[in-house]
């Protein structure tokens, strides 16, 4: 691969990335985890405002679908041990520099969250990590995943009306990883803890209950299904167990997920996960925070019948990754935790 590397910005500790199309056109945003700015960025990779400098803690950022540049951000989960003042924000444009910030929902520990959408009726699904916390590493509470029916309307959100949720499934501990993925061209949720990995499915109707699968007993921290061998069934892509060092592939067999690859070495600290087409393929990208370092491509080899993988960037840390698309050609927008850069990488002709 011939991969070309643009650092587009210094962000102390950068981690959450999201799309944002605001007044017709395409941006992206990116946030730290500790206390600084969140950005907004065009497709060239350019600055075109700051949304905020603080508090930061955000671990996650989505787009109020329909919206113009309105999206959901989570704020001071700064850390697994420093997470109980965590919450859901509401965040506005209203000039450049003005950004409004409400609370949707206080929930301590919040780590990831989404909206997804079934007949026309919008949910919000948030997972998280613990339910509560004591001292260093403790996680003698398991996380919870909690949903609500999204209104269209937020504006009459705010600290001292919040949006009420409901727990679908609780007892997950070490509730880390989340993965929208479409199926039948329904929103899914992907959701990864110790206790395994699961498939939240939306309601029917918004009177509805989740259907909720389980897709591995074993323990994983990140987890995304995607048709790598093109044979038109989704493989699963795991990386496991709670930021730990395993990247592997499982096919559906006999009506269970079995392994099928492992990469050849320790990724320590497996976090940052795509799961999608990627410069022409169907492709897994996974960044890891410790060691080497480094963002790793995995495909499928027709030729070789196998798995394989590619070193995209080395001693980079990333957090997590995203996919873009600008006049034809895929971006990817990596936050380089652990070299607090945010990068572009994009494939040279």
């Amino acid at each position: 691969m011939n991969i070309e590397k643009k650092v587009i910005s210094n962000l102390n500790k950068c981690y959450s990335i999201a799309p944002l199309n605001y007044n017709g056109q395409e941006y992206f945003l990116v946030a730290a985890e500790k206390v600084d700015r969140c950005i907004l960025f065009d497709l060239d990779g350019n600055e075109v405002d700051t949304v905020w400098n603080e508090p930061g803690g955000v671990m996650s950022m989505v787009q109020v679908p329909g919206s113009n540049g309105v999206f959901l951000a989570t704020h001071k989960f700064y850390s697994p041990n420093d997470s109980k003042e965590a919450k859901i924000v509401i965040v506005t444009p209203i000039s450049k520099g003005n950004w409004e910030v409400r609370t949707l929902v206080d929930l301590p520990h919040v780590h990831r969250f989404d909206i997804v959408e079934r007949n026309g009726v919008r949910y919000l699904i948030a997972c998280a990590l613990k339910s509560g916390h004591e001292f260093k590493d403790d996680w003698s509470s398991p996380g919870k995943v909690y949903a609500a029916v999204l209104p269209d309307d937020l504006s009459s959100f705010h600290d001292d009306n919040q949006l009420k949720l409901t727990v679908i499934k609780d007892n997950m501990l070490k509730n880390h990883g989340y993965y929208r993925v479409k199926e039948n061209g329904t929103d899914t949720c992907v959701i990864s803890s110790d206790n395994g990995v699961f498939q939240f499915l939306p309601p029917s109707t918004a009177e509805g209950e989740w259907d909720i699968r389980t897709l591995l007993d074993t323990p994983a921290s990140d987890a995304v299904l995607v048709d790598l061998d093109g044979d038109g069934e989704k493989e699963l892509a795991v990386l496991s167990p709670f930021h730990g060092d395993q990247i592997s592939i499982y096919k559906r067999q006999d009506g269970a997920y079995q392994k099928v690859y492992d990469y050849e070495k320790p990724a320590e600290f497996t976090h940052a996960i795509y799961g999608g087409e990627l410069w022409g393929q169907q492709a897994v990208v996974v960044g890891h925070r410790k060691a080497e370092r480094n963002l790793i491509m995995f495909t499928y080899d027709e030729a070789a019948k196998g798995y394989r993988a590619e070193v995209i960037d080395e001693d980079c840390g990333p957090a997590n990754v995203l996919k873009l698309t600008k006049d034809g050609r895929d971006i990817l927008v990596s936050a380089n935790r652990e070299t607090d850069e945010v990068a572009i990488y994009t494939m040279c002709k």
